[in-house]
């Protein structure tokens, strides 16, 4: 059986529409609806039921479904197994957000390799819509994301907290950025806290969707945006990039999520490599907020969406 056909079920039935899926794999909306219609031409039944609101998937659809999934999943095994270059024994494929490969991803890579130097790692790239989608197709065992969505057969956890901080590329206070602010989308509950206790920032010229690389746009500039404390020390200690006094915090979880079916070998070799980096990451986000504290009024940092502070730094 055709894997692509298989792979472009399952994206229908994740996005629910013919037209998502042909988005999502770049390929015409006609291409789609032939390799759907080929499918249930093999399997003699009716996948999906189609109307103006989208593609609902039918019972026989559901059933098929389960063993899409494990089609894919043994097909990607059977690929990376083979494709395991000489002189390697193990694969490994990890999928990340942009934001979270410099000073994260890059660096749990290294671990990785010199903990199991026979280790072959394949890295990807990804919103998390299609690291999840990776991850339950089986072509990545492990994702790093922002916002992850329970799915069976995975398993989230808690890395540590992205601290977010107010940056700009010139020494300013609170009340000089305002028409240079660069309003960085960081997902919902930013937005909301955000808006409650920093009204004068709200109507900012510029608004970017693109995390991280948001750095690299304000310090060639003059503005100023929230950014990862981690990903940004570099720039605060070459004097490229100033903490903005008096400014609050916003703590935004990093999620790493696994594949039940993970071999245990790789499992611990991953788990232990993202403990020590997490340890690294601490200490870089602990003396950008004990530089903050410093230079700020109170001695003490605000917490963006809450109503305590964390504790003063000496």
């Amino acid at each position: 059986m055709d894997i692509t056909l298989i792979r472009t079920f399952l994206e229908v039935a994740a996005s629910g529409s013919f037209v998502n899926a042909s988005e999502r794999l770049l390929v015409t909306q006609s291409a789609v609806s032939l390799r759907v219609a080929r499918l249930e031409e093999s399997l003699g039944k009716q996948l999906f039921l189609r109307s103006k609101a989208g593609a609902e998937l039918t019972p026989a659809g559901r059933e098929f479904e389960r063993y899409a999934l494990s089609l894919v999943k043994i097909w990607e095994e059977a690929r990376q197994q083979i494709g395991v270059p000489e002189g390697y024994s193990k694969s490994l494929s990890i999928g990340a957000q942009y934001s979270l490969w410099p000073r994260l991803g890059f660096r749990w890579i290294d671990r990785m390799q010199d903990a199991m130097p026979t280790l072959n790692i394949r890295a990807e790239l990804g919103m998390p819509d299609r690291i999840m989608r990776f991850l339950v197709e089986g072509i990545v065992q492990i994702g790093l994301m922002y916002s992850p969505q329970l799915r069976p057969g995975l398993t989230a956890r808690k890395i540590y907290d992205e601290e977010l901080v107010l940056a700009a590329s010139w020494e300013a206070g609170l009340d000089d950025i305002a028409d240079r602010y660069v309003f960085v989308d960081w997902g919902p509950e930013f937005v909301h806290a955000h808006a409650l206790e920093l009204p004068q920032l709200t109507n900012p010229g510029m608004t970017l969707s693109l995390g991280a690389l948001a750095a690299d746009y304000v310090r060639m500039r003059k503005a100023a945006a929230y950014l990862p404390a981690r990903y940004i020390k570099r720039y605060l200690d070459r004097g490229e990039l100033h903490l903005v006094p008096d400014a609050p915090i916003f703590p935004f979880p990093v999620w790493s999520v696994w594949r039940d079916d993970l071999e245990d070998g790789i499992r611990a070799v991953a788990e232990n490599a993202l403990v020590a980096i997490r340890s690294q990451i601490d200490a870089d986000q602990d003396a950008v907020i004990a530089e903050l504290a410093q230079i700020n009024e109170s001695e003490s940092v605000e917490v963006l969406g809450k109503k305590e502070d964390l504790p003063i730094y000496k």
